[in-house]
């Protein structure tokens, strides 16, 4: 008979835990509260359980070994590592305490434990309602809640009316209803990955990630390995794994894994979260094969069964670039370019969250954007230009008379942010610019802003203005030359709030108009 090994989840994320597990030999019986959820397929026996109930979980667990027998339970990209830790506890199955995976899974206690050993990480206060008062800490601050993860309800706050906003939003996402207000820390972030047999803490690598969209912390990409020098990622990497023996995750008899962020700050290294598991994100099981060769999750495996994890010595040494495409609001009325974006040697993979029919949002989190993109070569430049000029071609088409979409592209709001962000010159520029009248049955054309389209200005995704405009044209079908009919200071107006999607939706709203 096979030996067994529980997965917790069956998502995107936990398709390679399940695959790798398989391929090792296991027999899989993967937990998800979602029996539709898309990996469910690939197991050998699935069963639904919600990954919050640890009771029914170990009830499960018990029943394998009492029938056969059972190796060992985990996780990767899951915010459940407190579930795999009660049942392995309760089970005497490889893990770690119980109470480490909650010093791990509640960043009030993980706070706390970094206090008590010296890791260098923010000050912090916990608070259980919007009415308390985070005294004692400067601004600008980080609101988020204790115990989730994807960015959900995570904020910058720079002034004291923004704090009540921004704490009721994190408590919302909070299952215990309890937040965190935190200094804020200046500094590039990057994620680490490690996996843990007793007190051996194996780093798997360092990725640089990219922030963008304040006051959100929204993660448009991570590239592998690392660009920084060497001294300031080893003096990182030292301090995360302080930061795991903080915890209690490495120790005598302690088997698993660490996922962590951490910030290179002008004071030097500062610890933001450490969870007891592999990444999600797309790095566990993508990035760090396609850049070194290590599979993490394999290693993770391993310990989850007692084994002394192996071939975590990586085999090349490459570069591995995830970059994430994003809509404005709205309901997506088309997706293209998907092909193209798949074509190019070296993309590796594009996962799309988005979906024909369905509403798409500005993202707020992590969580809520509309796919990625994932590119390896030999080269850092050019595993870059890979994943950017792939995330760039593909283009969502939004439906027609969208409350939302007339909101956002009617308004103009530091977030979400303008497509394009114009300086004075440019707002003066186009002020000036005419609207002439439109008639129906003429093709279109547009009335030209050159001190626009021969600007340096770039799009949320990188696109310059041309090429934008080219999206425009490829979607739309625009005459070429200009036609009686000229777009004009509302098209541009659309275009820079929006993006190409701004001005494809202004022209598929027209045209709707022209047909009635």
């Amino acid at each position: 008979m096979k030996e067994r090994i529980i997965i917790l989840g069956a998502g995107v994320m936990q398709g390679p835990v399940i695959g790798i597990a398989k391929e090792m030999g296991l027999y899989t019986v993967v937990v998800d509260a979602d029996d539709q959820a898309v990996n469910v397929p690939m197991a050998d026996r699935f069963e639904r359980i919600d990954l919050k109930d640890k009771e029914g979980i170990e009830a499960l667990g018990r029943s394998l070994l009492d029938r056969g027998g059972l190796g060992g339970i985990m996780t990767a990209g899951t915010d459940f590592s407190a579930s795999v830790a009660w049942v392995a506890e309760r089970l005497g199955l490889p893990g770690i305490p119980y109470e480490a995976a909650l010093n791990a899974s509640d960043k009030g206690r993980m706070r706390g434990c970094f206090a008590r050993a010296g890791i260098p990480s923010p000050a912090y206060r916990v608070l259980s309602g919007p009415a308390e008062s985070p005294e004692g800490l400067s601004l600008p601050a980080v609101v988020k809640p204790v115990d989730n993860m994807g960015s959900r309800g995570c904020r910058r706050v720079d002034s004291p009316t923004e704090m009540a906003a921004a704490l009721g939003e994190a408590l919302g996402f909070s299952r215990s209803r309890r937040a965190i207000v935190e200094d804020f820390i200046e500094g590039p972030e990057f994620s680490v990955d490690a996996i843990v047999y007793d007190e051996e803490i194996t780093i798997c690598g360092l990725a640089d990630r990219h922030i963008f969209f304040p006051p959100y912390f929204i993660e448009m990409g991570h590239t592998m390995p690392s660009n920084f020098p060497q001294g300031d990622q080893d003096a990182m990497l030292e301090t995360f794994k302080a930061a795991v023996r903080a915890l209690g995750i490495a120790g005598k008899g302690r088997r698993g894994a660490a996922k962590g962020d951490v910030k290179l700050s002008p004071r030097g290294p500062m610890i933001g979260e450490v969870a007891a598991r592999l990444s999600g994100g797309y790095m566990s099981g993508w990035t760090y094969p396609y850049a070194s060769g290590v599979r993490p999750i394999r290693g993770a495996i391993q310990a989850a069964l007692g084994r002394r994890p192996d071939e975590l010595v990586p085999s090349r040494s490459w570069t591995c670039a995830e970059r994430a495409f994003i809509s404005i609001p709205g309901r997506v009325r088309s997706i293209q370019g998907l092909e193209k974006a798949r074509a190019p040697e070296g993309v590796r993979d594009l996962f799309l969250r988005a979906e024909t029919g369905k509403d798409v949002h500005f993202p707020e989190n992590n969580v809520s954007k509309c796919g990625n993109i994932i590119a390896s070569a030999p080269g850092r430049d050019e595993a870059v230009r890979l994943a950017e000029t792939a995330a760039r071609s593909v283009l969502i088409r939004l439906e027609v008379r969208n409350p939302a979409t007339d909101a956002f592209l009617a308004a103009e709001t530091a977030f979400p942010p303008s497509a394009f962000t114009l300086g004075p010159e440019l707002r003066a520029a186009l002020a000036l610019l005419p609207d002439p009248p439109l008639r129906s049955g003429d093709p279109l054309g547009i009335v030209p802003f050159p001190e626009f389209t021969a600007s340096a200005l770039r799009d949320y995704a990188g696109r310059g203005v041309e090429e934008s405009l080219d999206a425009v044209r490829e979607l739309c079908g625009l005459a070429l030359p200009l036609g009686p009919s000229l777009l004009g200071r509302s098209f541009w107006s659309a275009f820079i709030r929006g993006g190409y999607q701004g001005a494809v939706y202004f022209i598929d709203n027209l045209r709707a108009e022209f047909r009635e």
